[in-house]
């Protein structure tokens, strides 16, 4: 038995309690981890909310991101050993202070990333990695529109656009974070509370428009982001921080320039072992190397989960958040 944040019926963050839940043995292929650290993200909300569903009358343990030491491997575990540091990143499942988890969704961590650090860029780096080399593979001189660029995928994806030689614009909403994005690789910086985003963009790219828009927050941004693109370019929708999109049609795209549009899932991109190793290692040589750097702005205790959603919600969080068992 250890302790863990649970919920059983969606709602707010009062929904969140402290409790003792049965950890269980890990199976043949499986390894019990004691977590050092737990990352926060706004798709933990959705799931706690119940804008994601899950089962209604069980216990549902949020959090999609975690690292640990590995205490126990099953008699089948061939890769991991008792002591290694890993990480893995989940839908579900990771605000506890241990964890059963097959072995094939655990990656080993380098020496110059810590567990803090680990816990912060799992579920976030590896959705800046597909973002930005596989749903869209971005080039030197291209325009990028990126939403929430003071967020956790934000900082991540700035400084590694700015080191593909892309010139990224980042949009925010306040001026402190307008000046913590620059410093995370942004060329140009909007405060869409005091700017027209889709205007400013016009003048940014001389009224060329961007070849790529990456979009979390939703509702209250996707009309503009359309307007934001060039002939031929890409809306890319992976999140909803303010709402879903509701009234979105196809021939929406056809009104701004031949458009294409998706909703990409991290989880669909690492499906594989081999697809998670080969993200994880692009991500940890960014980190390893100084090109990516990932600071964790805010730590809860891992029982203060409701707090961190709290503050996660009414956006007044920057950066990355990390909950500490």
């Amino acid at each position: 038995m250890s302790m863990a944040i649970v919920a059983t019926k969606p709602g707010g963050p009062d929904v969140l309690a402290w409790r003792e839940v049965d950890t269980g043995r890990p199976g043949p292929d499986e390894v019990l981890l004691k977590q050092t650290a737990v990352g926060v993200n706004f798709l933990d909300t959705y799931f706690r909310s119940g804008l994601y569903p899950w089962p209604e009358g069980q216990l549902m343990i949020p959090g999609g991101e975690a690292a640990g030491v590995v205490e126990e491997i099953g008699k089948d575990v061939k890769e991991l050993a008792v002591g290694d540091r890993v990480a893995y990143t989940t839908p579900l499942g990771a605000y506890r202070e241990t964890r059963v988890m097959k072995a094939e969704r655990l990656v080993k961590l380098p020496p110059g990333v810590s567990d803090e650090v680990a816990a912060a860029i799992m579920l976030k780096g590896l959705t800046a990695h597909y973002l930005l080399h596989r749903t869209f593979r971005v080039h030197p001189g291209q325009h990028v529109l990126f939403h929430a660029a003071a967020g956790g995928v934000g900082l991540i994806a700035g400084q590694w656009l700015a080191g593909l030689g892309a010139i990224a614009i980042g949009t925010v909403g306040s001026a402190d974070k307008a000046a913590l994005a620059r410093r995370h690789g942004y060329a140009h910086v909007i405060n869409y509370k005091t700017e027209d985003f889709a205007k400013r963009v016009a003048e940014i790219t001389e009224g060329k428009g961007v070849h790529v828009v990456y979009d979390s927050v939703g509702k209250d941004t996707y009309r503009g982001s359309l307007k934001c693109l060039r002939r031929l370019g890409h809306f890319v929708s992976f999140g909803q921080s303010s709402g879903m999109i509701t009234d979105f049609k196809l021939s929406d795209l056809a009104g701004h320039g031949s458009l294409t549009a998706t909703r990409p899932v991290l989880f669909d991109y690492i499906a594989t072992h081999e697809e998670l190793e080969q993200a994880a290692d692009a991500l940890f040589a960014e980190i390893v190397s100084g090109r990516v750097m990932v600071q964790v702005h805010q730590t809860f205790p891992l029982r203060d989960a409701a707090e961190a959603h709290r503050q996660l919600e009414s956006r007044s969080t920057v950066g990355s958040s990390v909950l500490m068992p």
